[in-house]
């Protein structure tokens, strides 16, 4: 289910009205938003192969802390919504005694890291391959209202220029018209760069 509803979509189309098109609207968002999970640099939640910006549940798999503080571990998805549990293990067997308890980490939900606390006696996490595991909840709710327009914006756009999908120009009565290629506009990318995740490099 995307994100962004169909009649916030219909907003930034005024040309339609009635639900007569909210089943294409409705797919066409959840396109837009697995798009633009992909450019944040979101893996695919627990439920699907299809990435979201939904608030999903995901199992991440993280090699290491942070490169100069070893009380910190960046994770992949962000902003945090819950975290249910966390294991440093570099034999990958994420046993009771591998466990990160609740109250020895704290959680910046916003930048994404589960930080150990000062004066905590706990396994803390470890540098191995798949080392560190957590299970929590991702995403993002209509409160990210900068992240809402992003979307609406460029699935308007694609809503727009289906009839030039996969063309580069059309002539007619010896007139010529140029079309842009229907990729991320920079105005939504502006807006998604803070969002994006520190370990996308592209």
């Amino acid at each position: 289910m995307p994100l962004v509803t169909t009649d916030i979509l219909k907003e930034y189309l005024p040309e339609i009205s009635g639900t007569g098109s909210d089943t294409e609207l409705s797919d066409l968002l959840d396109r837009v938003e697995a798009a633009i999970a992909r450019f944040l640099g979101f893996p695919a939640p627990d439920s699907s192969v299809t990435k979201t910006l939904a608030v999903a549940t995901y199992t991440l798999y993280i090699d290491s802390y942070m490169y100069d503080n070893i009380s910190v571990l960046p994770l992949p998805v962000r902003p945090v919504v819950t975290i249910t549990s966390v294991h440093a293990d570099p034999d990958r067997e994420y046993g009771a005694d591998t466990e990160v308890k609740a109250d020895e980490y704290e959680i910046d939900k916003q930048q994404g890291l589960l930080i150990i606390k000062t004066n905590t006696s706990t396994v803390g996490f470890t540098n191995a391959y798949r080392g560190n595991k957590v299970v929590g909840t991702f995403g993002f709710t209509l409160f990210h209202k900068d992240l809402v327009h992003a979307v609406c914006v460029y699935a308007s756009q694609l809503h727009r220029a289906k009839s030039s999908q996969g063309k580069k120009s059309n002539t007619l009565r010896g007139a010529t018209t140029s079309y842009l290629p229907n990729t991320i506009p920079q105005e939504v990318k502006e807006i998604l760069y803070p969002y994006r995740n520190s370990f996308v490099i592209i």
